[in-house]
């Protein structure tokens, strides 16, 4: 990155500790793409070539490269306040059992009125006109269901009887369906809490680029997810909530994490689908031996480890 004029950056750390080390002199060199870093090793008009260049089979006939100075690959990253326990409360107060609730409360009261319409000529308990009847009518219906009925309150007519006991029957069903009711919201609350592994995003909100890396592994694992078109894009979403997960480059997220979002994100479990950075200089290099020989000293007395902290936070790979 270029902040303040200057070139800043984990590999620009790390390439200024090793030639520091090595006690040589260098220049940083920006060029416009990632395809012309290359041209300009292969042809010889760099030394070498730093930044997120994957050691692969195809550009090691055309260059040689140091030992790996990154491990990269894929991560998750999720909120900081992710780590989620169901609790009774929650599940009393969710959409799904709220709606259950009401239903049932529209039923009872349906089913005492009925009550009162055929048995207030002939049971005492229901003789009382409709303004005052609504709330004994619900009464008697909650306690048949709960307690199955009152013994003096019983219906008198043939129709109050055989809707009676309707609605005793009933009572098993609706108290059943209760219980099952609370036991599924908290179960699927167990079930969309933490998330720990990439394994753990099916059905979750998940987040990435579209046409990365990241979308085709997701591709393939048929995980859903919501494509986005930039990274900036894609942080914005994950921070309005629009997603509980995001899919990416392991180093952009854990650079997020311990900057950006200090505080407020964290990437989970191990880098997926890794794949190793490496300084790549020309054929038969002279410099090859000696910048291996210098990061093996640098991951030795610390050094590189201390520049990992500063850009992706404490290492995890």
């Amino acid at each position: 990155m270029v902040e303040n004029g200057k070139d800043v950056g984990f590999t620009v750390d790390l390439v200024d500790a090793l030639f520091t080390h090595l006690d040589q002199p260098f220049v940083f060199n920006r060029v416009d793409s990632f395809a012309h870093m290359l041209s300009d090793v292969t042809n010889g008009k760099a030394d070498l070539a730093a930044a997120n260049i994957s050691i692969t089979s195809s550009r090691e006939i055309n260059m040689d490269f140091s030992h790996p100075i990154f491990e990269s690959g894929l991560q998750v990253m999720v909120p900081r306040d992710d780590i989620y326990q169901p609790s009774l409360l929650s599940a009393l107060f969710s959409k799904d059992l709220l709606t259950a609730i009401f239903i049932a409360f529209v039923l009872l009261g349906g089913g005492g009125m009925m009550m009162w319409v055929v048995e207030r000529r002939a049971q005492p308990y229901f003789d009382r006109p409709l303004k005052e009847a609504w709330f004994p009518s619900f009464w008697w219906a909650l306690n048949l269901v709960v307690n199955g009925g009152f013994e003096e309150r019983v219906p008198r007519t043939p129709i109050g009887r055989i809707f009676g006991v309707i609605l005793v029957v009933s009572s098993l069903f609706i108290v059943s369906i209760f219980v099952a009711k609370i036991t599924a919201v908290m179960t699927v609350e167990a079930i969309s809490g933490n998330i720990s592994s990439v394994n753990d995003l099916y059905g979750k909100r998940t987040g990435t680029l579209s046409g990365s890396t990241a979308a085709g592994f997701l591709d393939r694992r048929e995980i859903g997810y919501k494509g986005y078109d930039n990274l900036d894009d894609l942080i914005a979403g994950f921070e309005a909530g629009e997603t509980r997960a995001v899919v990416f480059d392991a180093p952009i997220l854990n650079y997020y994490a311990s900057h950006s979002g200090a505080g407020q994100a964290y990437t989970i479990g191990p880098v997926f689908l890794q794949e190793s950075y490496g300084i790549a200089l020309p054929s038969n290099s002279p410099l090859t031996e000696e910048i291996n020989r210098g990061l093996l000293e640098l991951r030795e007395n610390g050094t590189y480890d201390r520049i990992y902290r500063k850009w992706f936070g404490s290492r995890q790979q």
